[in-house]
């Protein structure tokens, strides 16, 4: 493990190719029977896309460098009302590594940076969602210290 260090910044309009560029990552395993990898993976970029467009309030999206200034990995973070509680919680919407940067510590940054952020921000809780086959990033959120909180099933209808 080479955990070289990383600068993290705003994102700016030069770096949506690369955000988007790494959309794929995130469907890269075993999705469930009922997604379709294209379909999901389209949704996902979608998204970001929208965000990158529109830059919605609560919305932020930071981009992590290496010590040379090149991309590798971004975070989306949304600043949320907890459902239960009324208070701020930061939902971590998308992290990703460029695929040749993995096991470098650069996701642990990430997340330690969410977790810098959302106390900066008075948020009460870090939430983020994984599929269950995406057994790399569970290991690392577990690791994190994060645990399930809502379990959300799906039922695919014919």
């Amino acid at each position: 493990m080479n955990d070289a260090p990383i600068r993290i910044r705003l994102a700016e309009a030069e770096d949506d190719a690369f955000i988007l560029g790494l959309a794929e990552r995130f469907t890269g395993f075993d999705l469930p029977g009922w997604r379709k990898r294209g379909e999901t993976t389209a949704g996902i970029r979608r998204d970001l896309e929208r965000h990158l467009r529109e830059q919605p309030p609560n919305s932020y999206m930071f981009v992590a460098e290496d010590d040379d200034g090149a991309r590798v990995g971004f975070l989306h973070l949304q600043k949320v009302v907890d459902f239960f509680t009324g208070q701020p919680n930061c939902h971590i919407s998308d992290l990703a590594v460029a695929p040749d940067r993995e096991g470098r510590g650069i996701g642990r940054a990430l997340l330690a940076y969410a977790d810098d952020w959302a106390r900066e921000h008075h948020c009460r809780l870090v939430t983020l969602a994984a599929f269950p086959a995406n057994e790399r990033a569970r290991a690392l959120y577990e690791k994190a210290g994060f645990g399930i909180d809502l379990l959300r099933l799906a039922k695919p209808l014919k």
